[in-house]
This record gives structure tokens, sequence and C-alpha cells, in this order.
């Protein structure tokens, strides 16, 4: 019997452990991606406190302290009235406050596009690049075709056929952004589809289906996260230029990018206009690329 629980014990010891398992313990000892994590879930948790934060709307409009600066900001501008941390907009509205609303909408625009592009460009792509020959080329000249129309063209079609309306904005990025996603993992699967384990695979008796979800898939990750890192802030960016050109976010309804674009009209008079919005969104930036460059080292199969 002590054999026995010895070569239990033995056995208990080397049995190996799943990619995730390890991923996610590399990822942990990451300080940066962790540091990230932390920074994104705050700022998140405070977009969602928002209304709890502040005693102002994000709409309310007081023009008797149009443009007032925060009341520790240096100059003779400085808000009288209590509560303005961030000081307010050009025509009184608390900064502090659309700061805030701004994440919710910036960021839920940038994850839920984001996370289209990602599932459709990532099975499209390994699909595309596993199959090879004549669908491939016939699926990837259906990209070049979507690449060849002008993305503003797009979206003005979509407003003009179904109206103004906010969840376009999700359908009209997504719709786009999958076309890079797709290419980068078809050649990535056409690197990998001839590796041995996928050679094991089809000698198994392993559909094709099964070969892309269980094998393919898993190791395209690594390229797959960096670029999704990239992409969250690109959508940003993407809505920012579109709520410019009057064909994103709609007042009172705001956003980083809508802030950033008043606040440089008014960087001159009134740089905190600028100053926040930009922060908030560069730190967004940076802790989304190293939340990217934590998941690709703990992802990639190769470091296992």
């Amino acid at each position: 019997m002590i054999a026995t629980g010895q070569t239990l014990k033995a056995v208990d010891e080397i049995k190996g452990r799943s990619l995730w398992v390890d991923a996610r313990r590399r990822l942990v000892k990451n300080r940066a991606a962790m540091a990230g994590i932390v920074i994104l879930a705050a700022i998140a948790a405070l977009a969602l406190l928002a209304p709890l934060l502040s005693p102002y709307a994000y709409d309310e409009v007081n023009y008797d302290i149009i443009a007032c600066a925060p009341g520790w900001w240096p100059v003779e501008t400085a808000c009288t009235a209590p509560g303005h941390i961030f000081g307010t907009d050009s025509v009184g509205r608390d900064l502090f406050v659309r700061v805030l609303f701004g994440a919710r909408v910036s960021l839920a625009v940038g994850l839920v596009a984001t996370l289209v592009s990602l599932l459709i460009g990532v099975l499209y792509g390994a699909t595309a690049g596993y199959l090879g020959g004549r669908v491939d080329a016939l699926m990837m000249r259906v990209v070049d075709i979507l690449y060849s129309l002008p993305f503003v063209f797009f979206v003005i079609i979509l407003m003009v056929l179904f109206d103004r309306n906010f969840i376009l904005l999700f359908v009209a990025i997504g719709a786009v952004e999958w076309l890079t996603m797709a290419r980068i993992v078809r050649g990535q699967t056409l690197s990998i589809k001839q590796k041995e384990f996928i050679e094991a695979a089809r000698a198994g008796g392993v559909g094709p289906f099964a070969i892309i979800t269980r094998h393919v898939i898993p190791n395209v990750v690594g390229p797959v996260m960096v670029y999704v890192t990239l992409t969250v802030p690109g959508v940003i960016l993407t809505e920012s230029f579109l709520s410019f050109l009057g064909l994103g976010i709609q007042e009172p309804l705001t956003s980083w990018g809508v802030l950033i674009s008043d606040g440089a009209d008014q960087m001159e008079t009134a740089p905190w206009m600028l100053l926040f919005p930009a922060l908030f969104m560069a730190v967004t930036l940076f802790c989304f690329n190293y939340v990217g460059d934590g998941l690709r080292d703990a992802m990639d199969p190769k470091d296992r």
C-alpha cells in the first residue's frame, strides 16, 4: 500500500499542466501586465460609478462657470463653485463626470468592436489558411474587395439607411477591423499547418473544424493578442475621428475623442479641457499595450 501511494504521488507530481494554467501563472508574474490590468479595472470602475462620484450630471449646463479651471489650478479663472475637480468645459459642464462618461463610451466601442473583429477575423483567417488552394484564394479576394471600400462612405451609407444610431458604431467599426485580423491569422496558419502536431491530428482522424479550433487557433493566440491590444486604441481613435466628422457620438453624450477634440479648440485658453481626457486616454492605451505584451509572453506555446 505504501508503494502504491508513493507511485500515485509521483504520477501527480509529473502530471502535465494545460497551456491555460501555465499562461495564467506566467501572466500573474508579469508585474507590468498586472499593473495594467489593475489600472484598467480602476478606470472601468470609475466609469461605472460616475453618477455616484460627482453631484453634477454629465449634461448639466451652467453658463455662469464657462471654461472654469479646477480650484487647484494656478490661474485666476479657478472655479469658485465646489466639486469641479477637473474644472468645466466651454458651456459650464463638469469635466470630471464627462471624462468618466466618455470612458464608458470609448471603452465600450473599443472592446465590443474589437471582440467582433476578433471572432470574425480569427475564424475566417484560420479557415482560409488551413484549407488553402482555391478556397483560400476566394476568401482572401473577398477581403481585398472589402478593403477597397472607403470606410467613411460605408459609415455614411449605414447612417442613411438605418438612421443615426449608437449601435451602428459597433457594426461599422467591427465590420472593417476584422479584415486585418483575418490576414494576420491566415499568415500564422499557413506557417503552422504543416507542423508535426497538425499532421498527427490528421493521421488520427481529427476533422478540419476540430483541427482549426483545437490546434490552429490556440497556436496563433500570441500574435492575435498583440494585435488586439493595438486594435482597441485604434478603434477608440476611429470613433474619435467619426465623432469629429459628426458621424459618431452626438451631444450631449460624449467620449474621450469628443472631449479631446473640444479641448484642442480651447487649448490656449483652457488647457485643462485637453489635459484630463488626453491623460486618461494615454494611460488606457499604455495599459492595453502592457497587458498585450504580458499575454503574448504568457500564451506563447514555445515558452512552456
